[in-house]
């Protein structure tokens, strides 16, 4: 089936350039709402008539009773005249949960589904969209589609990016810290536009340099936004040096502790590859996540407890990376942890559903990029994701239990993605945002000779 502007959970939105990208990309959402309420509507009555299930079959005919987990926001979109496109995070009762693809036909309030897809199981994509000349889509296969649909963008990458905080209710005094990105050797970027409601002061986190807004709030700014755009040039990472000392990255965090379990099961994970050294150590560890994790955002995740991860070998990125760094810094191989988000490659403007978080590795003088998580649900980019990054992502603090002056009364942040929020010493939890404004095409040089893959 052709549909003009599909869109497709985590791929692709609607791809008609507005005459101006940037305020479109920021403007409010109007007809998303009805899309929301509509698909919202279709769900709860289907559970209803089905004994509190949403009741499909997988590929192989087995009946899935799911039950709502959310609904992308940021991918809901209007197809056309009474069409319309939603996506869901659906829970099976075994724990998965699925990407579902929803297509709708009519009215605000009178809107029925007209097909449903399985798209993701636990993030992993049963299959890829591809547009063609004339701006209809088709479903691709896996196996035949090129790194720029699953996710990779090679060389380099431009784009905006926009960080927008919605400030809950406040009936007393508040204080909020957010991460503010900074350039470095693979990313350059220009603040180009901050908007508070109040005055702010930067911090300065002294362990591993990053850069914090603090802000003091107060009840009359409740529902007032933060925004932070900047315009990034990103260039795809791969092993390189820096002047960081290795031994830093040995000791234990809150999350992630060393020794005595991790010990015991990197030394079996490695096994005879003591004498092969340190990259071949650390391939061991990798693939190991690789075929013992199962990428689910489903019961406890997106903490970074590394025996969590190590106990249920389920979770988000955060799961798969902090135990990927126990094990190697209980191995004597330094890791460390970096987060940020990542820009999709296969449109060009739009939400971004979250943070994302990655992983380096020391070893023969020089720090070794790996994204687990995502290899994890990509196996044809297994080998890719271990020694590089690609250009589309932008990093926005590096490290873990972070210590600011002042800092939370909560004590050391676990790591920095979204605004940490304290009412009157009391965690909040603000309405985060993220979306991009992609300036020119991506320079992939693999894309421009016709080679498909790493």
């Amino acid at each position: 089936m052709s549909l003009v502007f599909l869109m497709a959970c985590g791929t692709a939105e609607k791809k008609e350039k507005p005459s101006n990208g940037v305020a479109s990309a920021m403007a409010p959402k109007v007809v998303t709402a009805d899309i929301e309420a509509g698909i919202t509507s279709h769900i709860a009555q289907k559970v209803a008539a089905d004994g509190g299930y949403f009741k499909m079959e997988d590929a192989e005919g087995k009946e899935l009773k799911l039950q709502l987990v959310r609904v992308h926001t940021e991918y809901l979109s209007n197809l056309g005249p009474n069409r319309h496109f939603a996506c869901v995070d659906l829970a099976d009762v075994s724990g998965d949960v699925y990407d579902v693809d929803f297509f709708l036909e009519g009215p605000a309030g009178e809107m029925t589904v007209t097909e449903t897809t399985l798209h993701k199981l636990n993030g992993r994509p049963f299959y890829t969209w591809k547009q063609r000349e004339d701006k209809t889509w088709y479903k691709l296969p896996l196996e035949a589609a090129s790194t720029d649909l699953l996710g990779v963008v090679e060389g380099e990458d431009h784009f905006e990016f926009s960080y927008e905080v919605t400030l809950p209710e406040m009936v007393g005094n508040a204080q909020m810290w957010i991460p503010m990105a900074q350039s470095d050797s693979f990313q350059q970027l220009k603040l180009v536009q901050v908007e508070t409601p109040v005055a702010y002061d930067t911090l300065n986190e002294a362990r591993y340099g990053n850069k914090v807004m603090h802000l003091r709030l107060a009840p009359e700014h409740s529902g007032k936004k933060v925004q932070l755009r900047y315009e990034v040039q990103r260039k795809e990472k791969q092993a390189y040096e820096d002047g960081t000392l290795p031994s830093d990255y040995l000791g234990a965090s809150l999350l992630m502790p060393i020794g005595d379990r991790f010990q015991t099961l990197s030394d079996s994970i490695i096994g005879n590859k003591h004498k092969d050294g340190t990259i071949m150590k650390a391939r061991a560890l990798y693939d190991y996540i690789i075929d013992n994790m199962r990428y689910s955002k489903a019961g406890t995740y997106g903490t970074g407890d590394s025996v969590y991860a190590c106990d249920a070998l389920t979770g988000n990125c955060t799961e798969f990376h902090s135990l990927f760094i126990s094990l190697a810094r209980s191995a004597g191989i330094p890791a460390r942890f970096a987060v940020g988000a990542s820009i999709p490659s296969d449109r060009n403007e739009g939400g971004i559903s979250g943070y994302h978080c990655w992983a380096e590795f020391y070893a023969e003088g020089k720090w070794w990029p790996v994204d687990i998580s995502e290899a994890n649900k990509y196996s044809a980019l297994a080998t890719y994701y271990f020694g590089r990054h690609p250009a589309n992502r932008i990093e926005f603090t590096r490290g873990r239990d972070l210590v600011l002056e002042p800092g939370p009364n909560s004590g050391p942040i676990n790591f920095m993605a979204y605004p940490v929020l304290e009412e009157e010493g009391k965690a909040r939890y603000p309405e985060t945002f993220f979306s991009f404004v992609r300036s020119k095409a991506p320079e992939n040089p693999k894309a421009k000779t016709g080679v498909a893959g790493p």
